[in-house]
């Protein structure tokens, strides 16, 4: 993905606002400011950012409500900037949709550095499969939507990341993945997402996520997913 990328920055605080919009100028992007989930919610309407950094701390509206909103859009990234720093609140927040989690305060620079990741974890996962389906199980994975959907009909929307991990548990089927194979080039650098992110993944792939059958736990090396995987051409 070019860095003409369209950000959304969602941030009350006016100086903070500017700051991280003039930098995602100067780094290529281009960068709307709001300063209301309201203001931003109109616009969304009428653009489709491919990325929205939002302040939990909004005037109006909590933004964990906003960052559930646009969840719903599988191919947006999103980035939490909040002076919540406790766990749960970051747990929350990954759970919720969010790409990623950052606490104020942090550096202008720190923010790009994530924005590149996930702009370029979204831009692989458009790239790489493209028309593609994956089908195991009763669940058959559609790359072209980022869906999975079961012969029952019920259909699953995944993020973009939630997509690129299951592709890499796809792919190393049967196998053992450790932690650092599964962080690869995409994912958030502690342990913790990790978790986040597989218990999501059992939340709507198995039929009892409290003892997974397809993405197994194997303690102190990795992670195995243990269903056959058939991809195919969509037609």
């Amino acid at each position: 993905m070019s860095t003409e990328a369209l950000i959304y920055v969602i941030e009350d605080e006016p100086d903070l606002g500017r700051l991280i919009t003039e930098t995602l100028v100067d780094f290529g992007y281009r960068a709307r400011l709001f300063t209301t989930g309201k203001e931003a919610e109109r616009s969304l309407l009428r653009d489709r950012p491919n990325l929205c950094v939002i302040d939990l701390g909004l005037p109006d509206m909590d933004g964990m409500n906003l960052v559930r909103q646009l969840h719903d859009d599988d191919e947006m990234g999103i980035i939490i900037i909040s002076g919540r720093a406790s766990l749960p609140d970051k747990v929350l927040g990954l759970e919720l949709g969010a790409d990623d989690y950052l606490a104020k305060p942090f550096e202008p620079r720190e923010l790009i550095a994530r924005a590149k990741s996930i702009l370029r974890r979204v831009s692989v996962t458009e790239r790489d499969t493209e028309q593609q389906l994956a089908q195991f199980g009763d669940w058959t994975f559609h790359s072209s939507n980022l869906t999975l959907r079961h012969s029952d009909g019920r259909i699953e929307n995944l993020s973009a990341t939630e997509a690129k991990m299951l592709q890499v548990l796809f792919n190393s089927s049967g196998r053992i993945i450790s932690r650092d194979q599964l962080l690869g080039d995409y994912l958030e650098p502690y342990d913790r997402s990790i978790d986040v992110r597989i218990s999501r993944l059992r939340k709507k792939i198995e039929t009892d996520p409290q003892n997974p059958e397809l993405i197994k736990t194997i303690y102190g090396a990795g992670y195995m997913f243990t269903a056959k995987v058939q991809w195919r051409k969509a037609e």
